[in-house]
Parts: C-alpha cells; sequence; structure tokens
C-alpha cells in the first residue's frame, strides 16, 4: 500500500498559499484538446446508465474540438459501449487488472475492455490506491498492460489533506508519478492521461482553486519533461479531477496546463456534464 495512507473525506479549509516554485507556461496550449471524462463510479442501474448515454449522445453530437468519454462500472462497459458505438463519446473502465487472462476470481482484463469497445481505462484513482490499497508498483504494472493492449491509460495521481497541510504535495505527486510510470517508453508516456485528484477535493464538494491546480499541473508537466523529454511534455494531457461541475469548470479549464476534467458526481446528470464540457 502506498505511503499515503487510507482515503480521507474532510472539510478543513485548505490553504491557497503556493507550495511550488516553478514558472509554467502562461498561454493555453490549443494543441492538447480537452479530455472531459466522467468516472461513473459504483453509480446507477443498467436501465439509468442507458438513459444517461441517450441523453449524452443528443447534447454531445454537435462537439468536435472536445474529446469525451464516460467510464461506467465494469458490469455495464459492454451495454454502454454497444450504445455510444458509431459516436464522438469514448468508453473507459474505472479499472482493469494486468494479467492477460487466468485463475484471477473477479478480475477483467485490458484484453476484455477492448473487445468490448473501451477506449480508456482509469489507473491508480485515490479510492483504489487509499481504500483498496493500490501501490504504485501496482498501478505501474496495470499502466504497462492497458498499453500493450492498446488502451489510453488515465492515470491518477494526488495528493491527502494532511500532506497538503504539511506542505509536501509535489513530493507526494512526484512519487506517484514516478512509481506509476516507471519504465515507459516516450512513446509510451505520450499515449497516457494523468489525472490530478487532491484528495482532499473529492467528494466533499471542494475544490482547489484554479490557482492551486494549476501550480500542480505545471509541476506534473515539469516531471514529464524531466523524464520524457519536452516533446512529450506538450502533447500529455493532464487533467484535473476533484468535485469538478459545470459552475467551476470554466475557470479551472481555462488554466494553461489543465487539459480537461476527470469528472465524479456530477457526470451523473446530462445537464451537469455538459456543462462541463460545454462551460457557460
Amino acid at each position: 500500500m502506498d505511503s499515503s495512507g487510507f482515503f480521507l473525506r474532510s472539510h478543513t479549509e485548505v490553504s491557497a498559499q503556493p507550495s511550488f516554485t516553478f514558472l509554467y507556461a502562461p498561454q493555453k496550449n490549443m494543441t492538447r484538446r480537452l479530455l472531459i471524462a466522467g468516472n461513473w463510479k459504483m453509480n446507477l442501474t443498467l436501465a439509468a446508465a442507458l438513459e444517461l448515454v441517450e441523453g449524452l449522445k443528443k447534447e454531445a453530437a454537435s462537439v468536435t474540438d472536445v474529446d469525451i468519454a464516460v467510464c461506467p462500472p465494469s458490469i455495464y462497459v459492454q451495454p454502454v459501449a454497444a450504445a455510444l458505438k458509431g459516436t464522438n463519446i469514448g468508453v473507459g473502465a474505472q479499472n482493469a487488472y494486468f494479467e492477460k487472462e487466468g485463475a484471477f476470481t473477479g478480475e477483467v482484463s485490458m484484453g476484455m475492455l477492448t473487445d468490448v469497445g473501451c477506449r480508456y481505462v482509469i489507473l491508480g484513482h485515490s479510492e483504489r490506491r487509499n481504500v483498496l490499497g493500490e501501490s504504485s508498483e501496482m498501478v505501474n504494472v496495470k499502466v504497462h498492460a492497458a498499453l500493450d493492449a492498446g488502451l489510453i491509460p488515465i492515470v491518477c495521481v494526488g495528493e491527502l489533506l494532511k500532506e497538503r497541510e504539511a506542505g509536501t504535495t509535489e513530493q507526494v505527486v512526484r512519487r506517484q508519478f514516478d512509481g506509476s510510470c516507471s519504465g515507459l517508453t516516450a512513446d509510451q508516456m505520450a499515449k497516457c492521461v494523468i489525472a490530478y485528484e487532491p484528495v482532499w477535493a473529492i467528494g466533499t464538494g471542494k475544490v482547489a482553486t484554479p490557482d492551486q491546480a494549476e501550480e500542480v499541473h505545471a509541476a506534473i508537466r515539469k516531471m514529464i519533461e524531466k523524464n520524457f523529454g519536452q516533446d512529450v511534455a506538450e502533447v500529455v494531457r493532464i487533467q484535473y479531477g476533484g468535485s469538478v461541475n459545470d459552475k467551476n469548470a470554466k475557470e479551472i479549464l481555462a488554466k494553461p496546463n489543465v487539459d480537461g476534467a476527470l469528472v465524479g458526481g456530477a457526470s451523473l446528470k446530462v445537464a451537469s456534464f455538459m456543462g462541463i464540457v460545454r462551460p457557460s
């Protein structure tokens, strides 16, 4: 299990003071298309999932400049993927195992996901790390397996509240990033998405300020540049996740190093999700 400890939900106020001392790009990189992905977590019935999909298909049909994805529970991936086939909405899974096949009761392989139409897979989500005990080493093996299967990994990193308050956000995120992306080639890294998720802002109604999100995203981009080169750092998309909604999305997504959002609760309703895809 990661040294980050157990999953923490807190309403304690978080300081808005910057904790990093680096420079980042002053302008939005228009070569990186926004990726808005809905993480449905353990929610919805099949009927509700398909109803949501039908609504999203209608509302998203005219969107041509943003990549959109939904990540249903694994049991609903196949019917959701079938319902979205031929549309501009991709489908992702919330997790998968690294072995191709075998006696792994309850697990789903990367190949099974591609077989039913998946394009993305979320790996290392804070709830996997801090509730279910997944280490960065385990996430790393899954990232390699996902890439081998032709999936796009959405690799999650983020700090606990106590780590933010202790001023160790950058160290925590760096440790998770380095561990989760270990052994990747530059070409492989370029195919990944990173999602920054401050754990203290997940499911609490709290959200990092746009400046807080930007400073961590900029730090992650520097990590990518250091490990894989500037060209890769310029193309890798870094999503923000943590109580994103249709009210705060516009200001967050306007930041130069924020390339999309990994959306939780707000992805369960057509209006709120599309309000992030097309923030007013």
